[in-house]
């Protein structure tokens, strides 16, 4: 699996934003600026975030972006969603949606089970955890061992 610049900068955005220590709105240039996001980029990102109503826009001169609810209930996977859209498809299929003939027909199997491994963790990690640096048992399970964080 490739993380997307986009959602990378989107997770980023969102732990800024739900980690600001002011009431005020953050405009996207100050998210933008202190992340080191570029701009332009991110209209695009917070659009996307905004109709995925993960943001809401306040106009003014003392406007900007908000977290409409907690950092509790906004999960990584509900970010990756919005911004570059289903977890896992295959060759733009959903895995279910998958077939193959002879040998190959469990593959579908395989994909689903991947889908669900990765919403495993994305689905049940929220911004509140990634900004405080804990994670649930099975995430933190999951970076225990040294293969963890090793390339094959």
């Amino acid at each position: 699996m490739n993380v997307s610049a986009r959602t990378e900068y989107a997770i980023r955005a969102m732990v800024h934003l739900a980690t600001a220590n002011s009431p005020e709105p953050m405009t996207l240039e100050s998210v933008a600026e202190q992340e080191d996001l570029p701009r332009k980029f991110m209209e695009a990102i917070f659009a996307d975030l905004r109709r995925a109503g993960l943001v809401s826009s306040i106009r003014g001169s003392r406007g900007g972006y908000v977290l409409p609810r907690s950092s509790e209930q906004i999960s990584v996977g509900d970010i990756m969603r919005a911004v570059d859209g289903p977890l896992w498809e295959v060759r733009g299929l959903r895995p279910q949606d998958t077939e193959y003939r002879g040998v190959t027909s469990h593959l579908p199997t395989l994909w689903v089970a991947v889908r669900a491994a990765l919403r495993d963790v994305v689905d049940t990690t929220t911004l509140a955890d990634v900004a405080a640096g804990h994670f649930n048992e099975h995430v933190t399970a999951l970076t225990r061992t040294p293969e963890a964080w090793t390339n094959r």
